[in-house]
C-alpha cells in the first residue's frame, strides 16, 4: 500500500483504479499528469466525463450509445438496412465501423449468454432484435459477429434458434479472427475480410 502525502492524491488514485485495466501505479501516473494540466483543461475533462453520463442514451432500436433517440448509424438514409449485424457490445460497432467494410445496421445485445456469470437470454437485449426481425419485412439477413468463444458460440445457436422461424439469411463472421479471440481485439483488414467472407449459419456450424 503507497503512503500518500495527500489524502487528496489518494482520493483520486483510488477513484482511477476502478477503472477496468488501469492498476494502482496507472492510476497515480494519471492523476499526475492531470496536476500538471491547467484549469481549463481540467475543467474541459470533468465536464465531458459528466455530461456523458447524463445526457448519453441508448438507440431505442439497435441500443448503440447515441445523443438522441435514434442513433447516427440507425437514422442514416445511407446504411443498408435490410442487414442487421448482431454484436456483443458498443466497442464491437466502433471496431467493425473502423474496417469501412460494412455498412448495414447493427443490434447491440450487450452481452453473451454466459451461466457462469449468471448472464441468461433474458439479460440481454434478444426480445427486441426478434421484434425488429418480425416487424421490418426488408431486412434479409442477420449476421451473427460475436465473440468466438464458447459463450459466443452458445449465444449464436441460441440466437439463430430464435431467428430461425422467420426464413431470413443467418450468417456468422469468418474464422479469420481466432477461435478465443474478442472482436474489439482484431486488427481492421482480419475483421474487414471476417465480415466480407461471411458464411451461412446452419447446424454444422455448431462445433
Amino acid at each position: 500500500m503507497e503512503n500518500f502525502s495527500s489524502k487528496l492524491l489518494q482520493a483520486a488514485v483510488e477513484e482511477f483504479s476502478r477503472l477496468p485495466g488501469i492498476g494502482r501505479k496507472t492510476a497515480l501516473r494519471l492523476v499526475l499528469h492531470l496536476l500538471r494540466q491547467d484549469s481549463d483543461t481540467i475543467n474541459r475533462f470533468s465536464e465531458s466525463v459528466v455530461k456523458l453520463h447524463q445526457n448519453v442514451v441508448y438507440c431505442s432500436r439497435c441500443h448503440n450509445i447515441s445523443d438522441r433517440e435514434l442513433c447516427e448509424i440507425c437514422g442514416s438514409p445511407r446504411r443498408d438496412s435490410s442487414v442487421i449485424c448482431v454484436v456483443e457490445d458498443i466497442r464491437d460497432v466502433i471496431a467493425i465501423e473502423n474496417t469501412g467494410q460494412y455498412h448495414g445496421l447493427y443490434h447491440v445485445l450487450g452481452g453473451i449468454i454466459s451461466p457462469m456469470d449468471g448472464i441468461g437470454p433474458a439479460d440481454l437485449n434478444i426480445d427486441s432484435l426478434v421484434y425488429r426481425i418480425g416487424n421490418d419485412k426488408d431486412i434479409s439477413e442477420v449476421i451473427l459477429a460475436l465473440s468466438t468463444t464458447m459463450e459466443g458460440d452458445t449465444t449464436n445457436f441460441y440466437l439463430y434458434r430464435k431467428i430461425n422461424p422467420f426464413s431470413i439469411k443467418v450468417s456468422v463472421i469468418a474464422r479469420g479472427i481466432a477461435i478465443g479471440d474478442e472482436l474489439e481485439y482484431a486488427d481492421e483488414v482480419t475483421l474487414g475480410r471476417s465480415i466480407i467472407h461471411r458464411t451461412e449459419y446452419d447446424k454444422s456450424s455448431i462445433r
